[in-house]
């Protein structure tokens, strides 16, 4: 008999449980970004352990926050229709192509990192000490993108079983470990750079264990199996390759803009806190409604029930928006004060977080189109379609590249982040308007409920920029900065859920509504 589990969530229950899971993790990967400014800042550590970090955490986000869901888990839901002994054999032969490739893969990375290393951070090839320190920490923490990605699967696994929870509070580890290390390290006296490198391995063994232990209680337990390419996995290779490339192209323009930072001190560091900053409302919004939606649209292809699909993918763009705009309008006014609270002590300065806040504001920029991709993308790979969003990423990228590297020579490294907002957009623009052509279009709700949303995130933007004149000056003592950035946040909220209510974007009833199990 089919799997149905999911069907007895509503698709806003579902986002409340994998969001809730989602912002615990960024919360703590708040706290561990300010224990490592508090100890690194913007120095040659900081930027060394960052540009190490970008390689792994790359293939995190590409495939535990998305990607590899956009190509897996239609054909897993799909198979799930035939049987748990189909959906069994499928993801059996998926583990052990993935399992084999990841692993040549990781062995040949790490013989060639200084190569690697060069070529993602070119400018630090003047300073061998950096350089060197760079490839060490990239090596210790190489075997994390090949754990995080068997742990994406079997999260893939669980979404498709609509068990969302395990899969989605898995990355806390991550953060737990960090910050256990890193105060382990503080602590010692030892080298903090080297034993962080150390925990994001150890992480990823952790995460693994987690996923694997969920699936086998939800009755998926895979054997190990000789790697063989069945018709199946044709399949997913045609779906796979794209989709990395499609679901990534953000992290890829990141990745782009990391090798041109690298050519300005402090700029990797800067960038790497300020993408801290507005991943967390990216992270809780943006994941909860990839991995939700994804395998609500793939049963939805499954059944032909096309305007169900639409009806799912609005209701999905109206909750994503609903957080993300007064997000950005609060990233764009408070930056600099997110960041002074957050991460000014020790050896991180007040000139660090007034560049860190400037890089901040212009990535919010792209905030609305970075959320919306996780909205528009699953409508193409629900129908098995991972061309179109490939084709749009590939051009996306080379626009961001070269915004990116025209901008430098006028601008300095603040060009990156204009360019990657820049980029997304018109990323959005390209995925909406085939979307539309298809018959997945924004519905009349839609639209009137983002300009009511758009009007009260403009009043709270006004709220905020009274404050933060009235408290200017009076941020100099850490405490009083971080109650500050305290005040700011409730008094935003409030006046934003009070605007709200009062253009009618959205109401208390709806939301209770949206909650509850169908």
């Amino acid at each position: 008999m089919p799997f149905r589990g999911i069907d007895r969530m509503s698709l806003g229950r579902s986002f409340l449980t994998v969001g809730g899971m989602t912002m615990i993790s960024r919360v703590l990967g708040m706290m561990r970004e300010i224990m490592i400014a508090a100890t690194l800042g913007a120095t040659d550590a900081a930027d060394a352990f960052y540009a190490a970090f970008r390689l792994p955490n790359l293939f995190r986000r590409i495939f535990g926050e998305g990607a590899f869901n956009l190509a897996f888990v239609p054909l897993f839901t799909k198979s799930l229709e035939d049987g748990e002994a189909s959906a069994r054999r499928m993801g059996e032969e998926a583990l052990a192509m993935l399992a084999s490739a990841l692993f040549v893969f990781t062995l040949l990375a790490t013989l060639a990192m200084p190569l690697v290393i060069y070529l993602i951070a070119a400018g630090f090839a003047g300073d061998p000490e950096k350089l060197d320190l760079t490839v060490l920490l990239a090596r210790i923490m190489f075997p994390y993108l090949g754990l995080v990605s068997l742990t994406a699967m079997f999260s893939a696994v669980l979404n498709a079983l609509g068990k969302f929870a395990v899969a989605a509070g898995a990355p806390i580890l991550l953060n737990i470990f960090l910050i256990s290390f890193a105060a382990f390290a503080m602590v010692s006296g030892q080298a903090v750079s080297i034993w962080l490198a150390v925990a994001v391995s150890l992480s990823g063994i952790a995460q693994l264990w987690l996923v694997v232990w969920a699936a086998r209680r939800a009755g998926m337990r895979f054997s190990l199996r000789r790697p063989k390419i069945t018709p199946d996995m044709k399949r997913l290779l045609l779906l796979a390759a794209p989709a990395a490339l499609a679901g990534g192209a953000m992290q890829i323009n990141l990745l782009v803009g990391s090798v041109i930072a690298s050519f300005f001190d402090g700029a990797v560091a800067w960038l790497t806190y300020a993408d801290r900053i507005y991943q967390l409302p990216l992270g809780v919004v943006g994941v909860a409604v990839g991995v939700v939606l994804m395998p609500e649209l793939s049963r939805r292809a499954k059944q032909g029930d096309r305007e169900g699909a639409r009806q799912s993918m609005n209701r999905s763009a109206e909750f994503a928006l609903a957080l993300t705009l007064p997000a950005t309008v609060a990233l764009l006014i408070i930056s600099e004060q997110i960041a002074r609270g957050l991460f000014e002590r020790g050896a991180y300065t007040a000139f660090d977080a007034t560049q860190t806040g400037f890089a901040s504001a212009l990535f919010a920029l792209g905030l609305p189109a970075f959320v919306l991709t996780k909205v528009l993308t699953p409508g193409f790979f629900a129908d098995e379609d991972s061309k179109t969003p490939l084709r749009f990423s590939l051009w996306a990228m080379g626009i961001n590249t070269v915004l990116s590297l025209v901008g430098v020579w006028v601008i300095g490294w603040l060009a990156i982040p204009i360019a990657t907002a820049i980029a997304a957009w018109i990323n959005i623009w390209m995925l909406w308007r085939v979307l539309r052509q298809r018959g997945y279009g924004a519905d009349l709700r839609l639209w009137q409920r983002v300009k009511r949303m758009a009007a009260a995130s403009l009043v709270m933007g006004l709220v905020l920029l009274g404050a933060a004149w009235l408290l200017d000056g009076s941020l100099e003592v850490p405490l009083a900065r971080v109650l500050g950035l305290l005040g700011l946040v409730a008094l935003g909220l409030a006046s934003y859920i009070v605007a709200a209510r009062i253009f009618g974007a959205f109401t208390l009833a709806e939301l209770k509504s949206g909650l509850r199990r169908s």
